[in-house]
């Protein structure tokens, strides 16, 4: 009774109102138990229920979004122009009396520049007897390499969080007129991978103390640099 049920509700509720059931499926219907012809045909033939009208509710719109607190804000002041600074009924100049603001996100390209580290060196003017003495040279990534640390992490980021790999960001480089090969670049990303290893073999035994581990080794398209051939699996 209840399949039953449910295949008039079926009609009901997405049958058209001047449907009208074949001679064909009313024998159909003659072999499901607790089922009339007539009922089906008064079924078919009923007006649908009026679906209920839904509410007109306008979708609040979220207004203007701003811009974080925490950037800081860069002036700009725009002058008005020489017509529109003196009076036009009696003819002395305007005095500013105030700004109409509105505020836009910006940025600052990169800028690379030199940054030049000088070390004291001191000796004793009285006796000259205590040699000559100088400040320590900071630790650094890379030794006696022509860029500075910061250089080096911003590649590994944008390699590892970015997903830019070595041979672009040479030619972004490139184009801001330096020219750094893919294999220094690479030099750079394995002298950090050496940094971290210690760190990794942390997270190495906290894996293993776990009692289960799971990995998704799903391969991952890797394009050449060249753009030929297929691409490499990783």
């Amino acid at each position: 009774m209840l399949e039953a049920r449910l295949r008039l509700e079926r009609i009901q509720k997405y049958g058209p109102a001047s449907e009208k059931l074949s001679d064909a499926q009313l024998e159909l219907l003659e072999h499901e138990p607790g089922v009339s012809t007539a009922e089906v045909e008064a079924e078919s033939e009923r007006e649908p229920l009026p679906l209920a009208a839904r509410p007109n509710q306008k979708r609040r719109h979220p207004g203007r979004q701003q811009l974080p607190a925490g950037l800081p804000r860069v002036e700009q002041v725009v002058a008005c122009a020489a017509e529109q600074c003196a009076c036009p009924a009696c003819g002395q100049p305007m005095e500013v009396i105030g700004y109409d603001s509105s505020e836009q996100l910006d940025v600052e390209p990169a800028r690379y520049f030199v940054r030049v580290t000088k070390r004291e060196k001191r000796a004793c003017q009285n006796c000259q007897q205590g040699g000559v003495v100088a400040a320590a040279l900071p630790a650094r990534v890379i030794g006696k390499s022509l860029v500075s640390d910061r250089v080096v992490i911003d590649t590994v980021v944008a390699k590892y969080s970015d997903h830019l790999p070595l041979y672009r960001q040479s030619a972004i480089l490139e184009r801001e007129g330096l020219e750094i090969s893919r294999a220094t670049l690479d030099g750079w990303v394995m002298r950090v991978g050496e940094l971290l290893t210690p760190m990794a073999g942390v997270m190495r035994h906290e894996l293993l103390s776990g009692s289960y581990i799971q990995a998704d080794e799903t391969p991952v398209d890797v394009q050449m640099h060249d753009g030929r051939g297929k691409n490499q699996q990783a």
